[in-house]
């Protein structure tokens, strides 16, 4: 075929001749991808090559006429869930694991052919599921119509030849998640590395349906090569991803997949020119890990012309389009879930076999926008996903209704403003200050010392920080930075110094530690704090209360313990020294409270005792109640298994009706939950647990008092 030369900012011949085009079929196209829609596939789209087989399954229509997968769902395992009472709570409601999407809490579950709606229904209820959705089909938005004389004009309405004098996109790697994309072509050819083929599980990646080497062409063919076309990021590499089959239809657990796959390894930027993908809790995990990396993914927002509700996301950038005079397009999808809008309509790109054709859609729009996230990335490689979506909203061009709106989201990209505005953002502070504690360098210490520390950072030191042995002994923000350290705060012996250094964006830089030896033989403390009850000061009390203790001592109080008829009901080691108090824990009558304060040199001192009377009502009348609640354990059974979870079940009643039971959980003793009702459910993860045998015990107290208990033993 004849090709044309392309300078670096403009085509430099005006005819195309693209031999795979036919003319003016946009129409009857839409028509008949239509009706693909509405039949049933004779093939499956295949899953992951790691992850769970999401493919042989026929394609089956939602009540909405969208289609799914038949024969599995998508179900996400709450993140506090135990992985072994999900895949039971899938059991139960008709439900198997087939396995887990790599990197994510998805699992693809298989179900009876028919029933998939309703199981989504049932498990959405359920407590250990954070979602559940069909697998649903989705559609490539891009169309191929008659071919036209002309240049990129895309390029220039960005400003793309600007933002090339100061980025090309190179460094950067530009995932297509698609159809695949044809590698031989000579202006794709220089720029491939290696991806997957989700559908096929294989390494093959060449493109079956034409879209996909389309929307590649778009974000980065190579430019200023004297061939074909440019790009928005001529410098940037391009993954294959294949997700879909030749029909260009692909599932929602294979575009997931395809995501996670491309954060592995090295994409910063992933484009999905598929519509209806951002409201899918499964891809907002997957893209939610690609973020974590640094990676960003752009969306199609779709070509049907109407309104699309689903919810705006800050995981995903959803992408309108626009025509040449800056105009909403008709057929492009729109709501409030558009972050952005760009160039949608007679874009020319590459197509398989060399050639190169005109085409519309928002699978054109979305990749010019990826390819611009690659110009800012490429120049600021530092940038965070999070900023890459405030470049490029905030350097956007506003159409429309001031400010974001539906149709444009925050304005038409602008390649040339976003890159001027990430050179212009200042790089994030990541360097630590230093410090060096001066003085002393080491020796004996006693009494009150004068530590010197010394700090510095490449922008500015805001405070430093002293410590012994680990605990915070003093802190300033001006040098020379002092600390005049009383050693008789701590025992004789050796005592180990460090100074933190803290600057502005929240580094910290911690000294080489300096030991010295505290010895205070002749300056031994020996007198005892001073410690009373302040408050109550006797009386009556009921619910819950608040005991003030005051203590004071001749070198430092460094903890105040609260007791009740003897027994210990609370400690603190910081001023002022209060404790809240849980009358209904104990039965009606006298409290003897008794409050016991410790210096650093292990004197102490029990001051002296303030009793009240706890007086909690029931009914409006004075409790005579002595009869403790029944509690009935209904989880674990006595002498069961355990492995990696516990789960507790019980219940409790009580003859005075109450429903504010105080009820606690105990493992082998030691308090683990405490909640307020007349039924708990709780499930801790016990993989460190030692084996041998284990007593669970569950107690209730009621509003007088009584307590009443019960325990069951397990083996792990």
């Amino acid at each position: 075929m004849r090709r044309h030369l392309v300078s670096f900012h403009t085509l430099a011949a005006r005819e195309l001749t693209p031999l795979a085009i036919v003319r003016d079929l946009r129409w009857l196209l839409m028509l008949a991808l239509a009706l693909v829609a509405l039949a049933t596939m004779s093939q499956a789209v295949h899953a992951a090559r790691r992850a769970p087989q999401a493919a042989n399954s026929a394609l089956a229509h939602a009540s909405s006429n969208a289609a799914f997968m038949s024969g599995h769902i998508l179900v996400g395992m709450k993140a506090d869930a135990d992985e072994t009472t999900f895949t039971n709570a899938l059991t139960k409601h008709g439900a198997h694991s087939r396995g887990k999407i790599d990197k994510t809490r998805t699992y693809v579950a298989d179900v009876t052919p028919g029933s998939e709606e309703a199981t989504v229904e049932s498990l959405r209820n359920d407590p250990n599921v954070e979602f559940a959705e069909l697998d649903r089909v989705i559609h490539a938005d891009g169309t191929a119509n008659d071919p036209m004389y002309g240049s990129e004009w895309h390029l220039a309405k960005i400003g793309a030849p600007t933002a090339w004098d100061y980025s090309t996109g190179a460094g950067i790697t530009i995932a297509i998640l698609d159809t695949g994309v044809d590698g031989t072509h000579p202006d794709l050819a220089t720029k491939m590395v290696p991806g997957w083929n989700f559908y096929s599980n294989n390494s093959d990646t060449s493109d079956v349906n034409g879209h996909g080497t389309t929307v590649a062409g778009a974000a980065a063919a190579a430019t200023n090569n004297s061939i074909g076309v440019a790009s928005v990021a001529g410098g940037a590499k391009i993954m294959p991803v294949r997700i879909a089959d030749p029909n260009a239809y692909a599932s929602w657990s294979t575009v997931a997949q395809g995501i996670t796959y491309a954060a592995d390894h090295g994409a910063r930027v992933v484009n999905l020119s598929y519509g209806g993908a951002s409201g899918s809790s499964t891809i907002q995990q997957a893209a939610s890990y690609l973020r974590a990396k640094g990676g960003v993914l752009f969306v199609a927002a779709g070509n049907t012309g109407a309104v699309d509700n689903t919810a705006p996301t800050d995981l995903i950038m959803v992408v309108a389009a626009t025509l040449q005079d800056d105009t909403h397009a008709s057929w492009s999808t729109y709501g409030s879930f558009v972050d952005i809008s760009a160039p949608g309509y007679n874009i020319v790109s590459t197509a398989r076999g060399g050639q190169y054709w005109y085409c519309w859609g928002t699978s054109l729009a979305t990749p010019i926008v990826a390819g611009t996230a690659a110009l800012i990335l490429s120049k600021r490689p530092d940038f965070t996903a999070a900023q890459v979506d405030a470049t490029l909203k905030a350097s956007a061009t506003d159409l429309g209704a001031s400010g974001a709106d539906p149709y444009f989201g925050a304005g038409r990209v602008n390649a040339a403003a976003a890159v001027q505005r990430a050179m212009a953002t200042p790089a994030a502070d990541t360097t630590k200050p230093t410090a060096v504690i001066a003085a002393p360098t080491g020796g004996a210490v006693a009494g009150t010392i004068t530590v010197t520390a010394n700090a510095t950072d490449n922008v500015g030191v805001t405070r430093v920080e002293l410590r012994a042995n680990g605990a915070l002994v003093g802190s300033d923000t001006a040098a020379p930075y002092q600390f005049a350290w009383n050693t008789t705060s701590v025992a004789n012996g050796s005592v180990q110094l460090t100074a933190t250094a803290y600057d502005a964006a929240g580094n910290a830089g911690v000294s080489a530690p300096v030991t010295v030896t505290v010895s205070n033989a002749a300056l031994a403390d020996t007198t005892p704090p001073t410690v009373s009850i302040a408050s109550p000061t006797g009386g009556t009390v009921s619910s819950t209360i608040t005991v003030s203790v005051n203590a004071t001592d001749n070198v430092g109080v460094t903890r105040v313990d609260l007791l009740g008829n003897g027994v210990l009901l609370g400690t603190t080691n910081v001023a002022p020294y209060n404790f809240s108090w849980n009358s209904t824990t104990v039965a009606n009558g006298s409290v003897t409270f008794t409050a016991r304060a410790y210096d650093a040199a292990g004197n102490s001192k029990l001051s002296s005792g303030v009793t009240v009377t706890v007086s909690n009502l029931t009914g409006g009348t004075k409790s005579s109640d002595t009869t403790a609640p029944v509690v009935t354990i209904q989880a674990p059974a006595n002498g069961s298994k355990v492995s990696s979870s516990l789960s507790v079940k019980a219940t409790a009643s009580d003859d005075s009706g109450s429903t504010a039971l105080t009820m606690r959980v105990y493992l082998d003793g030691t308090l683990k939950t405490t909640t307020t009702g007349t039924s708990l459910s709780v499930n801790w993860n016990v993989k460190k647990l030692s084996p041998g045998t284990h007593t669970v015990q569950v107690t209730a107290t009621d509003p007088s008092g009584n307590t009443g208990s019960s325990q069951v033993s397990v083996t792990k």
